[in-house]
């Protein structure tokens, strides 16, 4: 494949195609099923079976699969993966964990909380949706789920700018027409960083390339010894990089599957109809939070219809804190995406006084991290409780209950001298 940065001056001038003949009739001659052009509607469908009917518990912060999940999950794949690792993790399992990685950017599955417990579940209007659509349609949803969609936030980790398809896009030429070969564990430091191992994984189950695998030594994981990009691959991140150069498939907020549709139809004709993720709108009622700092803690009712900017001076009154600084709330979306609202005079929208608190989208138990700050970073843990019906009685925020000393906001020298006295 041609080094794709040279092709930037081609990719920009829409005259010149972006495919050879012989690879748009490696397209247009593709029969999608099961296992080809690689195993990921298998593979995906092991995950979705492996949910029915109640969904696993996960872990609390990243809520990542646990490890006797993993196990059970990794046997079951096309591609199970062998590690010697004492205490392997989710990120262990990269075919795992890109499945997860599209199973949430789908919204197919979604985090709900019972008690102190987070559970992932299957989201049975996505799954309906899902079940409608045909093996073409599925195929490429699911790469729009990873390519456009597919926040590495998702996995606890730092989401790249660029996306994951600038990361595919760079490995390609480090792929030499023989292999990239890794003699020795030590030389697949660099996929693991840039394009990460989850995404290797996908590009072997999505048909774009095979890997080798290696036996791990004592204490390692999953050891690869050779990477080898396949004509169809070679083809698709032709196709697809004039797209992400023209930015054509910039994300945006809303989660909306098809993007990809009117490019690739004429050589998949089957893909009709895509994804349909229900959209999240206001709810109304009366939001009870419970909001923790320190081992002090407040309850704290707001009406659905004000803007997060009062439960935020809310907070501050309810703990004696000044109105001084700038302040962000962040909280996981249904796709596990993390969602930034910040005070009025930052930079980058949404901000606080323009979110009212019903289109925050959060369920019971759900929590938000209410930073205030920027220089103290003072962290209040923000827990819906309950949405309780409409009040008219309640028309502002009201501090239903107040336990534990607050914090002192500001520390001074006066005060060390009173403690070093007592």
């Amino acid at each position: 494949m041609e080094d794709l940065f040279a092709r930037l001056e081609r990719t920009l001038n829409p005259e010149l195609p972006s495919l050879t003949e012989s690879q748009q009739q490696l397209l247009q001659e593709l029969s999608i099923d099961e296992n080809q052009p690689g195993t990921i509607l298998r593979d995906f469908q092991t995950l979705i079976d492996l949910l029915q009917p109640n969904g696993v518990e996960v872990s609390s912060v990243n809520n990542l699969l646990p490890l006797k999940v993993l196990s059970e999950l990794n046997s079951l794949l096309s591609h199970p993966i062998e590690t010697k690792l004492k205490r392997p993790v989710q990120k262990s399992y990269p075919y795992i964990n890109g499945l997860y990685l599209l199973l949430r950017s789908s919204g197919i599955a979604q985090i709900r909380s019972q008690g102190k417990k987070q559970i992932l579940v299957l989201d049975a209007a996505t799954l309906q949706s899902w079940s409608n659509l045909n093996l073409t349609e599925r195929y490429f949803n699911l790469l729009e789920a990873w390519l456009i969609w597919g926040n590495n936030e998702i996995l606890g980790e730092h989401q790249d700018s660029l996306g994951n398809l600038f990361r595919c896009i760079q490995l390609w030429p480090r792929v030499p027409d023989k292999g990239l070969k890794f003699p020795k564990y030590e030389h697949q430091h660099d996929i693991s960083y840039y394009p990460g191992l989850h995404n290797v994984a996908l590009l072997e189950l999505f048909g774009f390339l095979s890997i080798k695998h290696g036996k791990p030594k004592e204490g390692k994981g999953w050891r690869i010894t050779s990477l080898q990009c396949l004509p169809f691959g070679d083809a698709m991140l032709q196709f697809l990089f004039p797209l992400g150069i023209r930015g054509e498939l910039q994300d945006d907020v809303n989660v909306t599957f098809g993007k990809l549709q009117s490019y690739f139809q004429p050589f998949f004709p089957e893909w009709e109809h895509n994804l349909l993720v229900p959209k999240q709108g206001f709810t109304d009622g009366i939001y009870i939070f419970k909001v923790s700092l320190s081992k002090a803690w407040r309850r704290i009712a707001i009406p659905a219809k004000k803007p997060l900017s009062w439960l935020a001076e809310t907070i501050l009154d309810a703990f004696d804190f000044d109105y001084d600084h700038l302040y962000e709330f962040s909280y996981k979306d249904h796709f596990g995406r993390i969602i930034k609202i910040g005070h009025a005079y930052m930079e980058t929208p949404p901000f606080a006084d323009e979110v009212q608190i019903g289109d925050v989208s959060l369920e019971p138990g759900n929590k938000m991290t209410y930073l205030y700050d920027f220089g103290d970073n003072w962290k209040f843990d923000v827990q819906l409780e309950a949405i309780n019906p409409p009040d008219n009685k309640i028309k502002k925020p009201k501090i239903l209950e107040v336990h534990g000393n607050a914090p002192q906001q500001y520390w001074s020298e006066d005060d060390e001298s009173d403690e070093d006295e007592g």
